[in-house]
């Protein structure tokens, strides 16, 4: 994660922004946990291990700053929930964040990378005119193990 932390720092820093220990701490937090989608709450309880003295509140605006920097990601995945990842985005380039299989049985979320969405993409360019430069993707259905059960 020594990578990830140096660039978390970096952008913060070009901001104009401190570099707290409440902000690199909800950022490794997020950063140890590949894969999984945490709400506020999660990341509070993980962090305040670390840092007792921190409250829900700060965690609330931290997340909020994070992910307007573009260092964390923002999910809504149906659930009741807003969940947050680390963010794909390693530089000024864009790039185009991994999507999710949502399971309509047992709720349980998989992320997968293909971005199968490159021509379509092309083609609107041509048609349209129009730029796209991100795109969320969910699909839902059932996991392997919920359809065994079936």
């Amino acid at each position: 994660m020594p990578n990830n932390q140096e660039y978390f720092k970096s952008v913060l820093k070009q901001r104009g922004l401190k570099v707290t220990n409440q902000r690199a701490a909800i950022l490794e937090v997020l950063s140890s946990r590949p894969g999984k989608h945490m709400t506020a709450e999660e990341i509070y309880d993980c962090v305040k291990k670390t840092y007792p003295d921190i409250g829900l509140a700060t965690v609330y605006r931290t997340i909020q700053l994070l992910s307007e920097l573009g260092l964390i990601d923002k999910l809504n995945l149906d659930d009741g929930y807003v969940r947050y990842e680390i963010g794909v985005k390693k530089s000024e380039e864009v790039c185009h964040r991994h999507h999710h299989l949502i399971c309509l049985d047992c709720g349980k979320i998989y992320a997968f990378q293909d971005d199968l969405l490159e021509n379509l993409e092309k083609r609107i360019a041509e048609t349209l005119g129009f730029e796209v430069v991100d795109h969320e993707v969910k699909l839902y259905g059932h996991c392997k193990k919920c359809l065994g059960h079936k």
